[in-house]
């Protein structure tokens, strides 16, 4: 199964209507959490919102995600040990205040289990391949060490 989220807050129909019109090509079921949106798609099962619950469930049983570029997704994505692909918000499309999710999506698109789909060819191209799921790796560990390490220095360091 493929998950497809968008957020809660904002309108991404452009990343819904990609889905919609790659859906009838692609071998396997779709369900999306549309959020805010108003196009509705034909050719999967889609829903405004989801429980948390039932969210949690339809990510541990899917094969892969596709979202918008917000970091909670992608944290889900490494919790379940899960692909995702990732469809930035432009502004250019007026689908958000700034282009931050492109800046995101620069950072991450070299980690493990993280791809970036800047067209509907690159989506339809990557939801067909065997994607690698996204992991924490070592040096994520190492850093992340470092990071906590700071902030216990920090913390108690007499100010």
């Amino acid at each position: 199964m493929i998950v497809v989220t968008v957020g809660m807050q904002l309108p991404f129909d452009r990343l819904i209507r990609m889905m919609d019109e790659l859906a009838p090509e692609l071998s396997e079921p779709i369900y999306a959490q549309t959020g805010v949106g108003t196009y509705a798609p034909a050719h999967f099962q889609a829903r405004p919102t989801t429980s948390p619950v039932e969210f949690e469930q339809v990510v541990r049983d899917c094969r892969v995600m596709v979202a918008h570029a917000g970091i909670g997704t992608v944290l889900k994505a490494y919790k379940y040990r899960k692909p995702i692909i990732l469809v930035p918000r432009q502004v250019a499309h007026g689908e958000h205040r700034n282009d931050h999710q492109l800046a995101t999506v620069s950072q991450l698109r070299k980690r493990v289990g993280i791809y970036v789909a800047d067209s509907k060819p690159e989506l339809a191209e990557l939801l067909k391949a065997d994607l690698q799921p996204a992991v924490v790796t070592d040096e994520m560990e190492a850093r992340r060490a470092r990071f906590l390490d700071f902030i216990r220095t920090e913390v108690a360091r007499p100010h």
